[in-house]
């Protein structure tokens, strides 16, 4: 039987994030800097030959046909017409809520994977597009690289960023994405960068226009805010509800960390160039 196991999902950051409108079907517009780390989620996959999709673990809070690595294989199934299934298999590292975009992450990889091992053929424009319907940071991770995003997220332009250490926190809230978009206290008009701005001088536009809406709704991701920037420029990633703080090397990160708080949960994560996974792409 055909398998890949231990496949990784990683996490990604968002180095900024602003809303620059609105779209008539109420999308917001949106322009970021996608990071991705090196903690992961860990899929397992071994094709079946019945056809069926089937998720071999209970995910606390998720039911399996909700599941994005559940109707990331049928969308797959259904847009090529293999008669191939799969067990799928998540060990989940990732927070849910926590703006590091964990499911899209497992949906990504549960696309690449199954490309592969089903021999579907898709190729990594193909594999966006798909990943689009599922969620608008699905089509990022299969990117494959950091990347400078805008529209509701899929625009994408490659991007190098330099070698970093990110300390993170879990706030111990899970902030639902509908919630911060909606409010009418979310600024919409955030003047549009340019990506040669950002890359050249980038730290100057770390901002998440996010961040507001959620520290008032939700005051355990403001708190971790606070104490996490007294060493540096601290900022809420994505909606919520992970807090991060860059370092030039592992053990400063470590300083932090030995530091922190026993109410919050935190980890340290290097940056990645790329994708574990962009070998399975076919360009």
């Amino acid at each position: 039987m055909k398998s890949l196991h231990q496949c990784p999902a990683p996490a990604k950051l968002n180095l900024f994030l602003h809303v620059t409108g609105r779209r008539d079907d109420g999308y917001h517009l949106l322009q970021t800097a996608f990071q991705l780390i090196d903690r992961c989620d860990l899929l397992d996959f071994d094709v079946r030959q019945d056809g069926q999709i089937l998720r071999t673990n209970d995910v606390p809070g998720v039911p399996a046909d909700s599941d994005l690595i559940v109707r990331a294989a049928r969308l797959l199934q259904q847009k090529t017409g293999t008669t191939l299934g799969a067990d799928l298999t998540l060990h989940k590292v990732l927070p849910m809520g926590g703006g590091v975009g964990g499911g899209s992450s497992d949906a990504a990889t549960t696309l690449m994977a199954l490309n592969h091992l089903w021999q579907t053929g898709l190729s990594r424009t193909e594999l966006m597009a798909l990943g689009l319907q599922l969620g608008a940071d699905v089509p990022f991770f299969i990117f494959g690289e950091n990347a400078f995003a805008e529209g509701v997220g899929e625009e994408l332009q490659a991007i190098s960023t330099p070698e970093r250490w990110f300390v993170v926190i879990e706030p111990g809230v899970h902030v639902p994405t509908p919630a911060i978009f909606s409010s009418r206290e979310l600024t919409r008009d955030s003047k549009a960068v340019r990506i040669a701005d950002f890359s050249s001088n980038a730290e100057n536009y770390w901002r998440n226009d996010l961040q507001t809406v959620a520290c008032a709704m939700f005051p355990q991701v403001d708190e971790a805010i606070q104490w996490l920037s007294k060493f540096g420029n601290a900022k809420m990633t994505g909606s919520g509800a992970c807090v991060f703080c860059a370092f030039a090397d592992e053990s400063a990160a470590d300083k932090v960390i030995m530091q922190m708080p026993g109410r919050w949960k935190s980890w340290k994560a290097k940056s990645l160039n790329q994708h574990p996974l962009v070998d399975l792409l076919q360009r």
